[in-house]
């Protein structure tokens, strides 16, 4: 399955450390003034702005791989080039690291526009707290990697890679750990309406982990430094687009020592491990169909699943890189009181993902087992019927429209609704998703998710979208 995520006044400051999960930070007021023009076209530019600039710096992100992929495996060999990949998926499970507080932080900014100082002291919080982690977490790897036996745990056999295996896995891990607080820097550029300026950080992220790799390749350095440029690319770039951002361009804003503030640290991991616990929540609920597929139907079929889930994954990229981009505005403009504009914009987005991801997904149904052939090959059509594919689009399309009103309720932190609609959904869909493959195969899955979202995650969506919207109008 694919999966779908102005200005506040505080009175005073530091009493916007504790934002409820039901509502915008504790303190702030709305200023109930009616929209203006000016201001609704800026909004309309920038979300225009930012949506065509993720869309760009996704391309090169998805490029850059694809171009080192092939030197690095005749480069690496098998063997070594098996292991990067295998502690880079354990790498990609340890996304839940930053305990939510990136999310946080960036529903929390988009209240304090006007506070500059206010907005320092958050910023520095979520810096002390995350570094904090990843200290703590690099300790933990220094002590636990030299003691597992990691060659045997992924099966490696050459002598050369095994005794390489311990210093790669450090080195995965640690860029990993390293990078946890540094990426902060795209969600403050992001609420601050700079998603230009952080698309191209990224993009320079990724060119740069190209160059590195392809220029060590070319210079014959040892594989273990190859890998280096790889994973260490991008924590580089973003501590330099840190360092350029808030020393150069940035000082009236810029965060230090003396402005950690316990409070406001509090409040943001409290806000953050609300989004950690949703976004885990709805990551087991869209991520429980291959191991259900293998129990019931084997581990071929289940194989075969997971490629065409893949096939309409790119749906979920599209909706994650505009949802990034709204979701920010959305909160600037509530804490405004500017409602109507929120309304238009989010009809917008639902007709916006209507047409491209139905657009979309009907071309992959038309021509979904074509690809399939193309991409990977040896897949029997008939262990993938259409009605699968019809499925998989229907699917891609609830999330889809559904996506931009969710996105109104996270920008104030209105998380409650969504927490009893995908309980509820995690529940229902498991037991309709067993029942359909038992009775009608593997084209029972997908429609037996689409039955379980109509029945609980979207009454929960609109009655949270009401509650963000009666909560941010005028009285």
């Amino acid at each position: 399955m694919t999966r779908a995520a102005s200005r506040a006044v505080p009175e005073p400051a530091a009493s916007v450390a504790a934002v409820p999960a039901a509502g915008p930070p504790a303190g702030t007021t709305v200023a109930p003034a009616p929209p203006v023009p000016a201001a609704s076209k800026d909004r309309d530019r920038t979300v225009t702005v930012g949506i065509a600039a993720a869309m760009v710096a996704k391309g090169i992100g998805l490029a850059a791989p694809l171009v080192i992929t092939p030197a690095c495996f005749r480069y690496l060999g098998d063997q070594r080039y098996g292991l990067w990949m295998a502690v880079t998926a354990l790498t990609g499970m340890a996304w839940f690291a930053d305990l939510g507080l990136g999310n946080g932080l960036l529903t929390r900014l988009s209240h304090l526009t006007d506070d500059a100082r206010q907005q320092a002291r958050e910023v520095s919080s979520a810096f002390a707290t995350l570094g904090v982690v990843a200290a703590a977490l690099l300790v933990g790897l220094v002590l636990v990697v030299p003691v597992l036996p990691w060659a045997a745990l992924f099966n490696v056999t050459d002598p050369g890679v095994a005794a390489e295996a311990s210093a790669l896995v450090l080195l995965c891990f640690g860029a990993f750990l390293v990078n946890i607080p540094l990426s902060l820097i795209q969600r403050i550029q992001y609420a601050r309406g700079q998603v230009v300026q952080s698309n191209i950080w990224q993009s320079a992220g990724a060119l740069a982990a190209m160059a590195a790799v392809l220029g060590a390749i070319a210079a014959g350095w040892r594989p273990l430094t190859v890998v280096a440029c790889a994973v260490l690319a991008v924590p580089a770039t973003n501590l330099l687009n840190c360092v350029t951002y808030f020393w150069l361009q940035d000082r009236g804003r810029r965060p230090g020592p003396k402005l950690v503030h316990r409070a406001t640290a509090v409040g943001l991991l409290r806000l953050g491990l609300r989004f950690f616990v949703l976004t885990a929540m709805s990551a087991v609920a869209l991520n429980v169909d291959s191991p259900l597929v293998a129990n019931v139907l084997g581990a071929t079929t289940a194989a075969h699943y997971a490629v065409v889930g893949k096939l309409f994954g790119v749906l979920s990229i599209f909706v994650g890189l505009v949802g990034m981009t709204v979701w920010p505005i959305n909160g600037a403009a509530l804490a405004r009181g500017e409602v109507a504009w929120v309304r238009r914009n989010t009809r917008r987005m639902v007709l916006l993902y209507g047409l491209i991801v139905g657009t979309v997904g009907a071309v992959l149904v038309g021509y979904g087992h074509r690809l399939i052939d193309l991409w990977v090959g040896g897949i029997d059509r008939t262990e993938i019927p259409v009605t699968v594919l019809i499925g998989l689009a229907i699917w891609s399309l609830l999330i889809a429209v559904a996506s931009p009103l969710i996105l109104v309720q996270n920008s104030i932190g209105l998380l409650r609704p969504q927490f009893v609609g995908w309980a509820t959904f995690l529940l229902l869909a498991t037991a309709l998703k067993v029942w359909a493959l038992r009775r009608f195969g593997l084209a029972g899955l997908p429609a037996a998710a689409c039955v379980a979202y109509l029945l609980t995650m979207w009454p929960a969506v609109l009655v949270g979208y009401r509650r963000a919207i009666t909560r941010a109008e005028p009285t």
